[in-house]
């Protein structure tokens, strides 16, 4: 009799499966059952209204801002804690993770605290004429916080196996680190990049609690979409806080779904022989 991989495999896949339905499924059945009870006509008006659209405007602009700085920023971050020596590393790699350990009001009372107007660093910036707190730029800069570990994290583990024969050859052929980076190492990490892009995105549409602080929750100017969500369950107004919530759910599943996509074609691009 051929031996198990995995010992007790009935009885691990039934625990997991019952948690997974427990914690996702569930949550996520009781939301969207909540939101399909409205009919087609009062689901529109609740999702399409005037502040509903201008708070997914001000969520999406940031989290797609956020990203792209995290995309860079993130890149740079992993590519020197894996390929520099340096005082401090040890330190710096940990500190990569506080957002994870952080709770999001903390971080949020934190960031606002440094960037108000007599602030650390928003007094700072101030005298030059930018404001953060209270602004669009203070969404972003709470996103960039609680997203960027999720760059660095998918990219840093990818970095770290990559086989130093491929740049010996490329640089043994005459290739600049230029040519090296983008035709060698950044086709290799694109998936990884992929990955750490979408979920780093998922989380900024959903982040609350590192926000409400720092926004100053204008309505239409920087009240956020998960706000938005909170005082309709405030207001008892559970089914359009369940139709607000399906647009963000809705549009974090495509996002998924389309990174998927885009990462299985970089994994053909990638392993397609030369």
């Amino acid at each position: 009799m051929k031996p198990r991989v995995l010992p007790g495999l009935p009885l691990s896949l039934g625990v997991t499966l019952f948690y997974v339905c427990l914690i996702v499924v569930l949550p996520l059945g009781a939301l969207i059952f909540k939101a399909a009870s409205l009919g087609p006509v009062d689901y529109w008006q609740i999702v399409a209204s005037e502040r509903a659209v201008a708070t997914y405007r001000v969520t999406v602009m940031a989290a797609l801002a956020s990203t792209a700085f995290n995309l860079v920023f993130g890149l740079a971050l992993a590519w020197v804690l894996v390929r520099y020596e340096f005082p401090g590393r040890r330190l710096l790699d940990a500190i990569v993770d506080l957002p994870f350990a952080l709770p999001t009001a903390v971080a949020g009372i934190a960031l606002t605290t440094l960037f108000s107007s007599n602030g650390w660093f928003g007094e700072l910036l101030s005298r030059i004429g930018i404001s953060v707190a209270y602004t669009p730029l203070g969404i972003i800069i709470a996103m960039i916080f609680t997203s960027l570990p999720f760059i660095v994290r998918t990219v840093q583990p990818v970095l770290e196996d990559l086989d130093p024969a491929l740049e010996e050859a490329a640089q043994s052929l005459g290739g600049s680190d230029r040519v090296i980076f983008r035709k060698v190492i950044l086709p290799l990490l694109t998936p990884a990049l992929l990955a750490g892009v979408s979920l780093s995105f998922a989380r900024s549409l959903g982040e609350f609690g590192a926000i409400i602080f720092i926004a100053g929750n204008q309505p239409f100017e920087t009240e956020i979409t998960a706000l938005l969500v909170f005082i309709r369950l405030e207001e008892y107004d559970y089914q359009a806080a369940a139709a607000i919530a399906s647009v963000l759910l809705i549009t974090a599943f495509v996002m998924l779904a389309l990174t998927n996509l885009l990462q299985a074609r970089a994994l053909r691009y990638t392993a397609r022989p030369a």
